[in-house]
């Protein structure tokens, strides 16, 4: 049996750092990774697609471990950052967008990110696990726009 937990997340903030920089940085998938808290491996399946382990959470009698793999495409001139799932990878689905718009001296970036996660466990937990499951997905993007506001200069 498994609970399947959705989730929808969007934010929206401004970095010092110029559109270009912070373009290269985003739309190259090891080093964006590199800013996202506890990714336990990244690993290159080629054609734009990463499968990204993350660490196991939880006890050791009951944890849980997120993998999932993405195909990543990236167009300078739209200022974008686009990513969709590559389906049999894991125990998750997730997509996403990075929108990235250069103001001349700041950069406006809008993040999205959606998908879904299978927990292995008995439906009648789905009320305690899915608050859980999504509030730890909110921190961990929250920790990797913080890392990120850092890498860039600071939140315009």
């Amino acid at each position: 049996m498994a609970i399947t937990v959705p989730f929808d997340l969007a934010y929206e903030f401004e970095v010092n750092a110029l559109a270009p920089e912070v373009f290269e940085v985003l739309s190259d998938v090891p080093a964006s990774a590199s800013h996202f808290p506890k990714v336990h491996q990244l690993v290159d399946l080629g054609d734009q697609a990463y499968r990204w382990e993350m660490e196991k959470v939880g006890t050791a009698q009951m944890n849980i471990q997120t993998v999932y793999a993405s195909r990543y495409v990236a167009d300078k001139k739209k200022g974008t950052v686009v990513w969709t799932p590559v389906v049999g990878e894991g125990n998750a689905q997730v997509g996403g967008s990075w929108t990235i718009t250069d103001k001349k001296k700041f950069t406006h970036l809008v993040l999205k990110i959606s998908g879904k996660l299978e927990v292995p466990l008995p439906s009648l937990m789905k009320g305690i696990v899915t608050p859980v499951v999504v509030g730890e997905n909110e921190k961990l993007v929250e920790k990797y726009i913080a890392n990120l506001i850092k890498r860039f200069g600071g939140e315009h």
